[in-house]
C-alpha cells in the first residue's frame, strides 16, 4: 500500500503556534547557519572559483518550488544561445552518495539519483553528481563545458557563483517566515533578496490562480499538456482524462501541487503521496482499485522497470518571460567577458 507522504507541520503555513522546542531549535540552527554564513564573507571560509561563470538554481525554504523544470528551462535555453552548458547536482537520495557520477539519458535514477536522471534525459547536457559542487564544476570543465548550472545549492558556498536564481512557491511562499525547524526556511529572507533573480512558481493551471508574482520577481508556469505512456506508445492529450477517476502519485517535495493541477483539468484524482525522492516497488501500487495512474516525470523515471500498460507520466515545461531571458543572458555574458 502506498506510504503516506512525510507531512510538514501544521505550523509552518498556519498561525498555530509554534511549540517551544521547535523555537529553541529554530534559535540554534540560525546561529549556526549565520554564523557559517559570515565566515564565508568574510573569507575565514574559501570559495573557490570557477574558470567559467556558475548559475546556481536553489530556494531558501525546504520542498519542492520547482527547481528542476527551471534548470532543464535555463539549459535548453543556454544550449540554444550556443553555449555549451554542464550541470553539477549533489544527486540527493542516490546509492554511494560518496561516489561521484557522470550521468546520462541511460542512468539509472537509483545510481545517480531521480531529478539528475531526469534532467539528463531532457538536455543531454553534460552532468555529475558529487556532494562536492567545487569538484563537479572542474570536471565539467575540464569536459568542455563554458557555463556551470547547478542544480540546487544555494546555500553550498564553497563554489562561487556568478548568478543566483531562487524560486519560490508562489502559493506557499515562506510560510510563518520562521527558520527551521520552526519554519520551512534555511536561510532569512533577506537572503533572497540577494539573488539576481526570483521566480515565483505559478503553478500549471487555474487552479492556482490566486497566486502571482510580486515587485522584482519574474513568474514562472509549469505547462502540462500530455500524458505519456511508461511502457511507450503514443502520448494523449491530459485533457483527454477529465471526468475520469485516476489514481495520482506523487513522491515530491509539495505533492498537493501535483495533485490540484490534474483537478484543474477536471480529472477525479485519487491522491497518493509519498516522501519526496521515495523508491518505488510494486507494493506501492496496490490501490485496491485498477484505474489509470498518473504519476510526476520525477516519479516516472524511477518506475520503468515495474509498470504497466495504463500508467502515465505526466511531464511539464517550464514558461517565463521573454524579459527574463534576455536579462539571464546579459548577465552571463557579462560574467564572461
Amino acid at each position: 500500500m502506498a506510504m503516506a507522504n512525510r507531512q510538514r507541520p501544521a505550523y509552518w503555513y498556519s498561525e498555530t503556534r509554534v511549540p517551544m522546542g521547535a523555537r529553541m531549535l529554530s534559535a540554534v540552527y540560525a546561529g549556526i547557519t549565520g554564523l557559517r554564513r559570515r565566515f564565508y564573507e568574510k573569507g575565514v571560509l574559501r570559495s573557490h572559483r570557477s574558470e567559467v561563470p556558475v548559475i546556481v538554481v536553489g530556494n531558501i525554504s525546504v520542498g519542492g518550488t520547482g527547481k528542476t523544470p527551471l534548470t532543464i528551462a535555463v539549459v535548453r535555453r543556454l544550449q540554444q544561445e550556443g553555449f555549451r552548458p554542464g550541470i553539477a547536482s549533489r544527486g540527493y537520495g542516490r546509492e554511494d552518495p560518496s561516489q561521484p557520477r557522470w550521468v546520462d539519458g541511460e542512468s539509472n535514477p537509483a545510481k545517480v539519483g531521480d531529478e539528475p536522471a531526469l534532467i539528463a534525459r531532457h538536455t543531454n547536457a553534460k552532468l555529475r553528481v558529487d556532494r562536492d559542487r567545487v569538484a563537479a564544476a572542474r570536471a565539467l570543465v575540464k569536459a568542455g563545458c563554458d557555463v556551470v548550472v547547478c542544480d540546487d545549492g544555494l546555500q553550498h558556498y564553497r563554489l562561487d557563483r556568478d548568478i543566483e536564481i531562487e524560486v519560490i512557491d508562489g502559493r506557499l511562499r515562506y510560510g510563518n517566515t520562521r527558520r527551521l525547524p520552526a519554519g520551512p526556511l534555511r536561510e532569512p529572507i533577506g537572503r533572497a533578496q540577494r539573488c539576481d533573480f526570483r521566480i515565483v512558481n505559478l503553478g500549471s493551471n487555474s487552479a492556482q490562480s490566486n497566486v502571482g508574482a510580486g515587485f522584482g520577481e519574474w513568474p514562472m508556469k509549469l505547462l502540462a499538456r500530455n500524458a505519456v505512456p511508461l511502457t511507450g506508445g503514443r502520448s494523449r492529450p491530459l485533457a483527454s482524462f477529465g471526468e475520469q477517476r485516476v489514481h495520482a502519485v506523487a513522491g515530491i517535495g509539495d505533492p498537493e501541487r501535483f495533485f490540484s493541477m490534474l483537478r484543474g483539468y477536471g480529472i477525479a484524482v485519487v491522491p497518493h503521496a509519498f516522501d519526496d525522492h521515495h523508491r518505488y516497488t510494486e507494493a506501492d501500487f496496490e490501490f485496491g482499485s485498477r484505474l489509470p495512474v498518473l504519476m510526476t516525470e520525477k516519479d516516472a523515471v524511477k518506475c520503468a522497470d515495474i509498470a504497466r500498460d495504463d500508467w502515465f507520466s505526466v511531464p511539464v515545461d517550464a514558461e517565463l518571460p521573454e524579459a527574463f531571458w534576455v536579462a539571464l543572458l546579459d548577465r552571463l555574458r557579462a560574467a564572461r567577458d
